[in-house]
Parts: C-alpha cells; sequence; structure tokens
C-alpha cells in the first residue's frame, strides 16, 4: 500500500475535528484477461492490485452520514438515515449512497458516521476506481453494526450501487476482485453462478506492469451501455440466454441475422471466454509465452471486434510487443482509455518502463505512467 494509514487518520482529525475510529482499505484491481464477459455470464480473470481506496471513519450522533473525500476536496455530502436514501449531487458521492441504499435494502441497521476517503486507484483508468470506493464504503458502514456479509453477496450489493446510482450496467468482476482478492492470487470467476478458483499468480520472477494512458473514460456516456445492449440482442437473435451460451462456430452461421455490430461483438465475447479459459490452463502449466499470446489476441479483439481501445493503448500495446522480456501485453478494463497491463520478466521490468515512457512521450507529448505490481489481498481492515 502507498499511502500511509497516518496521513488519513491525520486528515480525518483535520476535517472532522476528532479521531476516525477505524480505517479500511479496498484494492483496485487489473483484468489479466476476460474483458467484456462478465456481464454475458462468462470467465473473468482479474487480480487485485498494491493501490487502494482508504475510508476513515467514526460514529457520531445523530441520524446523518457525512461524506468527504481527499480527490474530490470541496465537494462533501451527506444523507439522512431516517428517509430514503436516494443519488444526487455531487457524482462521486452516489457511489457511497447506492452502497449505504442495499446494505438498509438487506437488513443492516446503518448508524449515523463521518467518513473520510482516500484513493491511490487511478480515477478513471480502467483499474475500478469505484468498486474500491463502493467496497470500502460497504465496510465503513458496516464495522459498527457487527454485522457479517457474504463476500459475493457484499459484491452484489456494491454492483447493484453502481447500476441504480451511478448509471453504469458493469457486471460482477470488479466489486468481486475487491471484495474475493488474495495475495499471489488471480481470480477466475464464472460470472453466471459467481463460482471461483483461485489461481497462483506468485512466480517471483514474473512482475505486471501497468501502464496509464492518462486518456479518461467515463462508463457512464453510453458506450459501455451501448456494447452491453448490443451483446444481448445478438443472444437473443442467436437463441440463447447470454453469449456465455454461445460458440464460434454458433456466430459464424448467424452472420445474416445479425447486424454487423452484434456480430463483431458477439465475435469478441466468444472468443474471449474461450481465451480466458486457456489462459488459465497455460497459466497454471507456467506457460507464461502462451499466456502472452492470449493477451495479444485479447487486446486485438477488444481493438477490431469490441471497439474499445484507443490510439495511446495501441502504441503501448505496440511498443511492449517488441521489447525482450515482455510475454504478452493488452488494454484492460471497460476501455476508451485508460490503463495497458504488460506481463513481463521482473529483472527487464524497469529497462521495458522506460523504453516505453520515451517513447510513449516522444509520440504524445505527454508521460504514461508506469508502475508495477502484483496479486494483492483483498478488502480488510487496515493496519
Amino acid at each position: 500500500m502507498t499511502q500511509p494509514i497516518g496521513d488519513i487518520r491525520k486528515r480525518f482529525s483535520k476535517h472532522y475535528g476528532r479521531k476516525a475510529s477505524g480505517v479500511v482499505r479496498a484494492p483496485g484491481r487489473v483484468n489479466l484477461i476476460g474483458e467484456h464477459t462478465d456481464y454475458n455470464d462468462g470467465f473473468v480473470l482479474p487480480i487485485a492490485i498494491d493501490r487502494y481506496t482508504l475510508a476513515a471513519f467514526a460514529p457520531t450522533d445523530g441520524r446523518t452520514v457525512n461524506l468527504a473525500s481527499v480527490q474530490q476536496e470541496g465537494t462533501p455530502a451527506s444523507f439522512d438515515l431516517d428517509t430514503d436514501i436516494v443519488k444526487g449531487s455531487p457524482q462521486w458521492a452516489n457511489y457511497p449512497k447506492g452502497v449505504a441504499a442495499g446494505l438498509v435494502e438487506n437488513g443492516v441497521e446503518l448508524s449515523a458516521m463521518d467518513i473520510l476517503f482516500d484513493s491511490d486507484v487511478p480515477i478513471g483508468g480502467g483499474l475500478s476506481s469505484s468498486a474500491s470506493l463502493e467496497v470500502s464504503s460497504a465496510l465503513a458502514m458496516l464495522a459498527p453494526s457487527g454485522k457479517k456479509i457474504d463476500d459475493y453477496e457484499l459484491a452484489l450489493i456494491c454492483q447493484k450501487a453502481e447500476h441504480e446510482f451511478a448509471g453504469t450496467p458493469c457486471g460482477i468482476m470488479d466489486q468481486a476482485i475487491s471484495v474475493m482478492g488474495q495475495p499471489g492470487r488471480a481470480l477466475l470467476l464464472d460470472c453466471r453462478n459467481g463460482e471461483y478458483r483461485q489461481i497462483p499468480f506468485d512466480n517471483p520472477d514474473l512482475l505486471l506492469l501497468v501502464a496509464d494512458t492518462k486518456v479518461k473514460h467515463d462508463l457512464t456516456d453510453g458506450g459501455y451501455a451501448a456494447r452491453r445492449d448490443q451483446c444481448y440482442s445478438a443472444a437473443t437473435k442467436l437463441g440463447v440466454k447470454m453469449l456465455r451460451d454461445a460458440d464460434a462456430d454458433m456466430v459464424s452461421a448467424a452472420a445474416d441475422k445479425l447486424s454487423d455490430k452484434e456480430l463483431t461483438r458477439a465475435r469478441h465475447v466468444v472468443s474471449e471466454i474461450d481465451r480466458t479459459l486457456k489462459a488459465v490452463e497455460a497459466m497454471e502449466a507456467g506457460d507464461y509465452a502462451e499466456f502472452g499470446k492470449l493477451m495479444y489476441a485479447s487486446h486485438a479483439s477488444l481493438r477490431d471486434d469490441y471497439e474499445v481501445s484507443c490510439e495511446e493503448l495501441d502504441e503501448i500495446v505496440r511498443l511492449a510487443s517488441g521489447l525482450e522480456g515482455v510475454y504478452g501485453a493488452r488494454m484492460t478494463g471497460g476501455g476508451f482509455g485508460g490503463c495497458a497491463i504488460i506481463l513481463a520478466r521482473a529483472e527487464r521490468a524497469d529497462n521495458i518502463a522506460a523504453t516505453i515512457t520515451e517513447s510513449y512521450t516522444a509520440k504524445f507529448g505527454h508521460p504514461c505512467v508506469i508502475f508495477p505490481t502484483r496479486a494483492a489481498a483483498g478488502a480488510a481492515a487496515a493496519q
């Protein structure tokens, strides 16, 4: 964790005029492979990263929950526990408000409290800053009640908050890995039924580099929802419940039934689900060269069939593909900007990062921020 816990405690005291009684943390994530498959009932393979949203909190008198964020300075928010919790302004506060509404719906008796958030998960970078905010909100609000909620159920509550209060029809992956992540493990999650396996991803000779293009995206602007709708329409025309139930031959045979966009979206999803399962086999076999090939194929499919990449992401993947010590690279997250990931030999990571940064800066006039990460722990009380 890059943020000292003492810092947020000091900020809390300065903002609220008293000490925090506790601090919780929830990580962001990168998805190794399996992009835009979660809302199609497919498989995903994310890891929690060592970037977190912290939430310092303390109970207070009355019936009001007060919210403030270091990243959103000057835009505090609050809601009353004796009235219906509704979305509103500022926008960032809709995430914890939605979580609060979900907890109440699930029988949790919330207490009045002050909460201060601080995060080093890049906002809009495709590393799931929103899920880390939701999950940290949930842990902070649950702390005074002492009530325990099953991990996957908690992820579903946070997902619902994003749907109903933030307006993003996301799948379950981001919230699930933020809650359920384990050090040195990737999470193979079946997004249809919630079944999962923890896959070893702890080879000390490997390092995952995260390259932030600094191109910000907004998944509530319609591009994400449009692709989701195209997938559902394609599934209906294919006569299956979800694209999880289709395969490449079925999609190809139905090309005349599907619009151009439905065809390419379906082609990406069914091929990406297949790639994800093959990637797990490669990882378990220690075949990182094969894993890397699947990463490149995933990026090409996201770029050409799903159309969620951008020039900056494509350039990072292109640059990485020519460097010694790189196994594979791809965009990660919802797309339309954000981050790319590079699976590399640890001994070459510094050289790889420096070379990509130099070439990227020369082309675009601003650097991409590259940082290393390994599979980290999921949400918990912060020590």
